[in-house]
């Protein structure tokens, strides 16, 4: 069965993007851009939410051809332009790009549907109210979180207040040249509430 991996850029204090969704804090570098290029190079879909699915419609296919980007942002870029991408929209207003699937909520049976198919990975980037249905729903499988060495005091937390914790098992840990940590994790049992 295929996995569901949420690869997100965070600050140490658990953000992904600042209150008015400044992301000025992030750290790219060769060792973040070869980790990206990998993880899509093995996935075979992309879970996206309606607003960064536009974001990314209106980026990544332009990126593929621009000769001012480097080698292997377009690398990057082609990859993901060409990988199925669905798209969760209650409206239905979504942007126009290639191999493009909506699904009008996240359903439960769906989603479990979608990690019986062939290929690699369903990856989730950014697309928050996703991340916390699925994880609400059970559905995630790995968290590959780029801790960046920031932290911001208020912004937009990756995981919602509210449900039972989680419990997460650390698969690796590896630290970049520039201050970011790689981390990944992959879901244990959750953690049983205190008495």
């Amino acid at each position: 069965m295929r996995k569901i991996v949420v690869s997100m850029w965070t600050t140490i204090d658990g953000f992904v993007a600042g209150p008015r969704d400044e992301m000025d804090w992030l750290l790219i570098d060769d060792q973040v851009l070869t980790y990206e290029r990998k993880l899509v190079e093995g996935a075979g879909s992309l879970l996206l939410g309606r607003i960064t699915h536009a974001d990314f419609a209106g980026h990544w296919p332009q990126a593929a051809q621009d000769p001012d980007e480097t080698e292997e942002m377009r690398a990057y870029a082609r990859r993901v332009d060409i990988m199925k991408k669905i798209v969760v929209s209650a409206s239905g207003n979504i942007a126009v790009w290639q191999n493009t699937r909506r699904l009008e909520r996240v359903d439960p049976d769906e989603i479990i549907e979608l990690k019986r198919g062939h290929g690699g990975d369903i990856v989730v980037y950014g697309s928050l109210e996703v991340i916390r249905c699925l994880v609400e729903l059970g559905l995630v499988d790995e968290f590959h979180l780029l801790m960046h060495p920031t932290f911001l005091r208020e912004g937009k937390a990756l995981f919602g207040v509210g449900g039972p914790p989680q419990r997460l098992e650390l698969l690796s840990a590896e630290p970049f040249t520039s201050g970011v940590i790689l981390l990944k994790y992959q879901v244990a049992d959750r953690v049983p509430p205190s008495s």
